[in-house]
């Protein structure tokens, strides 16, 4: 049984059937990363014989009876802005450098409670701040589909590591398309859940108003079974706080049941923005092909006019960066991190911390946001960003009156090679083009592989759901999952 081949489910349900073990399946993790890390880096923190102790701890539990759940002894990547208790944190930034947790992220200690276990911290654009994870002080990760290329961002150490099969699946965060954006450029399958479904306790924040965990998987049944253990499990009586404020108590958390090849008379909606002035032919081609496949299956498909698509960038950046530039006053040496050396009063300290200790698009984003925020310009773009995303949630509310899911791309282009996109940051922007509006409604989105171009590289479907709308969208896209496979 080539262990590295499974999905998460069905290693998992090989390891509770006694097929395999969660020491055999980590010790294959182990040697492909070995093998591979040095061309692809994906990860930033490793550390083997405590990982494989976690795995031997689990082991035991699962032949005592104790766990029993579908990821039960499955190794598991976590991007490096998720706290984990007794492992270095760094949000790929030398300023949290030496950073060690005492606690670990909500949904971490949800899969750890389900049996899961941790391969790694895996690299990203520092502070989520990227589309390519090359803003990383710990160096980029290499697309495995194309070694000369970006896996996308900021979660591309995830992504990449899905696809390199240097873990069974992995956590993201996803502000405006982080998730999405490199599950497509890598081949993997990618989900943003409904705003407030995840607890984003524990993650280092960007854009708190945005940001939101999901997982990065080789398949939509592991998707599904990952949502389910990082969003069940929360008391009802009372015992269990909320330790994050945005945080939804919710009842229809078993994701798995909507696995079902269906989607006969569903309404899906395709924007003419979406597929119009920008997009790349190759993407349009396997976008469309992708709409007949699911009219195929029995789904009612059509385009629209959505609206707003050319204000998601500007009003996504202003706010995206207002919010970050007040998250990350905190981060000035004093109580934890990397501290400069050099200075000789308090303010030359917090100066000089925060210069050397932040790299180049993480200082812009912060001086952005501080502009906007600041006197005489906030009503003029902040205030004016706020309507822009009430807006947008309207134009979403009207489409979904009528639609199921909507359809489109996840990025412009399959991805780009190493360099490009950082030589030209208003055109990295651009390329969440199709994503942020998403983060902006707090809306649930999935991506999935849908074909590739001409040079082999994978290119990625998006479908989006309305809130709460997670089962729905689930099943959209295991049928064409399904039925893409078939074809």
């Amino acid at each position: 049984m080539k262990l590295l081949s499974l999905s998460a489910v069905e290693l998992g349900r090989a390891i509770r059937t006694g097929r395999t073990t969660a020491v055999d399946a980590m010790q294959a993790v182990l040697d492909r990363v070995e093998e591979t890390e040095e061309h692809y880096h994906c990860y930033i923190t490793l550390d083997k014989e405590k990982t494989l102790a976690g795995a031997r701890r689990v082991q035991r539990k699962i032949e005592a009876g104790e766990l029993a759940g579908p990821l039960a002894g499955v190794p598991m990547a976590v991007k490096d802005n998720l706290c984990t208790e007794g492992m270095l944190t760094t949000c790929a930034s030398r300023i949290l450098g030496n950073f060690i947790p005492a606690y670990s992220a909500e949904a971490v200690e949800m899969l750890e409670a389900a049996g899961a276990v941790i391969v790694g911290k895996t690299n990203m654009d520092e502070f989520a701040m990227g589309s390519t994870t090359e803003t990383s002080a710990y160096g980029c990760t290499r697309n495995p589909r194309g070694t000369e290329h970006v896996p996308g961002g900021s979660s591309g150490g995830s992504a990449a590591a899905v696809a390199a099969e240097e873990c069974f699946f992995a956590l993201g965060s996803d502000t405006g398309g982080s998730i999405r954006q490199p599950a497509s450029h890598c081949g993997v399958v990618g989900m943003k859940p409904t705003y407030g479904t995840v607890s984003r306790f524990g993650l280092v924040a960007y854009a708190s108003s945005l940001d939101q965990i999901g997982p990065l998987c080789k398949n939509v049944e592991d998707c599904a079974a990952v949502l389910e253990t990082i969003v069940s499990g929360r008391k009802e009586d009372g015992e269990d706080p909320i330790r994050d404020t945005t945080l939804m108590r919710r009842e229809d958390t078993d994701f798995t049941s909507a696995l079902k090849q269906d989607v006969k008379g569903m309404r899906i909606g395709i924007p003419k923005a979406y597929i119009g002035e920008g997009l790349d032919g190759e993407v349009r081609r396997s976008i469309l092909n992708a709409a007949e496949l699911l009219k195929r299956e029995g789904a009612c498909v059509e385009e629209f006019d959505l609206g707003l698509a050319e204000y998601a960038v500007p009003a996504y950046y202003t706010i995206a960066a207002a919010e970050a530039s007040s998250n990350l006053e905190r981060f000035d040496g004093v109580k934890y991190g990397f501290r400069a050396q050099d200075a000789q009063e308090l303010h030359q300290m917090y100066k000089r911390t925060r210069s050397q200790g932040f790299g180049a698009e993480v200082k812009r984003r912060i001086m952005l946001g501080s502009f906007v925020l600041s006197s005489g310009y906030y009503d003029a773009y902040y205030l004016k960003a706020l309507r822009v995303k009430a807006m947008i949630k309207k134009a979403f509310d009207e489409a979904f009156e009528k639609y199921d899911c909507i359809l489109g791309p996840v990025a412009p282009t399959a991805a780009p090679r190493l360099g490009e996109s950082l030589q030209d940051p208003l055109k990295m922007y651009l390329g969440d083009i199709y994503t942020i509006s998403v983060n902006l409604a707090g809306l649930p989105a999935i991506s999935l592989p849908c074909g590739t171009d001409r040079q082999g590289l994978p290119i990625g479907l998006q479908l989006i759901g309305d809130c709460f709308q997670e089962k729905k969208l689930l099943q959209t896209a295991y049928t064409y999952e399904m039925a893409y496979k078939e074809a």
